[in-house]
């Protein structure tokens, strides 16, 4: 697991009316503050990625349909610089991840519908000075295939 990145199985809380998915508490252990929230919608086979945060921390997870969330920690000084992580998450894995700034990351929609992604990140979106950097999808410098899946 990249150093500083966190998962959080989310709790279900089913009745006869539906059911309740906790995502984020202000009680949880890696919680530090609130930015905003937003809904980003990947479609199936579509990859959105790759960029990173220099200052803001993200807190994925994905509500509908299923997404692959790949990290790839890039921080020369991190015990694990180079490390690549995987995870399949939404409807049928319901997770939060929380990624750390400099950890760079994408998502690709899988399975036959789009999926839901909502992020709470730490920090308010700044138009005018964006803490947002991307990375072309099919890089080079970072060690990972979007078109097959990590062998193993």
């Amino acid at each position: 697991m990249i150093d500083g990145v966190q998962l959080k199985k989310l709790r279900q809380i089913p009745d006869e009316r539906g059911f309740v998915l906790e995502i984020l508490r202000a009680d949880d252990p890696f919680f530090k503050k609130f930015g905003q929230t937003y809904l980003s919608v990947v479609y199936p086979g579509v990859v959105k990625g790759w960029h990173f945060h220099k200052i803001q921390t993200d807190h994925f997870t994905v509500i509908k349909g299923m997404a692959k969330v790949v990290l790839y920690d890039q921080r020369q000084d991190s015990k694990t610089f180079g490390t690549i992580n995987e995870f399949f998450i939404g409807e049928l894995n319901p997770m939060l991840i929380v990624i750390p700034p400099l950890v760079v990351h994408g998502m690709k929609g899988i399975g036959a519908e789009p999926a839901y992604l909502i992020n709470c990140p730490s920090e308010l979106y700044n138009y005018d000075k964006p803490d947002e950097y991307r990375i072309d999808p099919y890089d080079p410098s970072i060690p990972y295939n979007w078109r097959k899946p990590i062998d193993g």
